[in-house]
């Protein structure tokens, strides 16, 4: 591969892993190196690439965000819909998934618009909306079955993070909480918020309660309240993700679906746990 070439280093293995999926094993490489003139020599081709080093490659801490990421919608805007107010809270959703206004700010406005919704609709939502993403429980269940803890954490509603996380096989959930009044919402988040900060929180808490240093953790997600998570894990993976969160991100998934993140661990197919 001349891109790898190109990085002043030689391939000394190619393995297989699954279908479309390669591991190139090199030595004395720079794995910023490799990504950076194979992301140059691949840019226009539909491929998800990861090069880290063979230490710590594979991971004992999952952390991954809920929505546009492990499911494939945004909660808040579903909620909305059935509301009659998705086109004006989706609006909201998209700055501040891009970062352009304050999360907790705009987490705010947008519950407030749904005052009075009543609480059927919630589950009415999840059921009607709420999906895994293609590769999801997958991912999960192979990283747990090999002795890693697997968090959901998410600036969403925890009425929405148990039942995924269950669906998943998550090991446990952070989220938010919807404030409830005579049974509807109260168009209120209990405080406090649980936004950028607090997802590197959560990395932090879980890596450390478990004994996990952060190189073998691994954080995936879409929009900027991930951007601190992403940083800090040992691999940090954009999903479908907004162009600032893809731009400081260790790897992209642009093509592939989730069991990505098991090919850039390693994983060969046959290893996959899958239902």
């Amino acid at each position: 591969m001349e891109a790898v070439a190109g990085a002043g280093c030689t391939i000394e293995e190619t393995d297989i892993l699954g279908d479309g999926a390669a591991d190139l094993i090199v030595e004395h490489a720079d794995p910023a190196a490799i990504q950076r003139a194979a992301a140059a020599a691949l840019q226009y081709a539909p491929i998800d690439l990861c090069a880290q080093a063979l230490e710590h490659r594979r991971k004992r801490l999952l952390v991954a965000d809920m929505d546009s990421t492990i499911i494939g919608c945004e909660c808040l805007d579903e909620l909305a819909d059935f509301a009659g107010l998705k086109a004006e809270v989706a609006a909201i959703t998209e700055r501040a998934m891009r970062g352009e206004v304050d999360f907790e700010a705009a987490l705010r406005e947008r519950v407030a618009m749904l005052k009075g919704l009543p609480l059927t609709e919630l589950a009415r939502c999840y059921d009607e909306r709420v999906r895994l993403n293609p590769g999801a429980r997958t991912v999960v269940r192979t990283m747990a079955a090999h002795g890693a803890r697997c968090v959901l954490v998410s600036g969403g509603f925890d009425v929405f993070t148990r039942r995924v996380a269950e669906a998943a096989g998550f090991h446990s959930d952070h989220a938010n909480r919807l404030v409830e009044a005579d049974g509807a919402l109260a168009g209120l988040v209990a405080e406090p918020i649980l936004g950028r900060e607090a997802k590197l929180r959560a990395l932090i808490d879980e890596a450390a309660a478990a004994g996990i240093p952060l190189a073998d953790t691994l954080a995936v997600g879409d929009g900027a309240n991930d951007l601190d998570i992403i940083g800090a894990a040992g691999l940090g993976v954009a999903y479908r993700a907004k162009p600032v969160v893809a731009a400081q991100a260790d790897a992209r998934i642009d093509h592939a679906d989730l069991t990505a993140l098991l090919y850039f661990q390693g994983y060969s197919a046959d290893m996959f746990v899958t239902d």
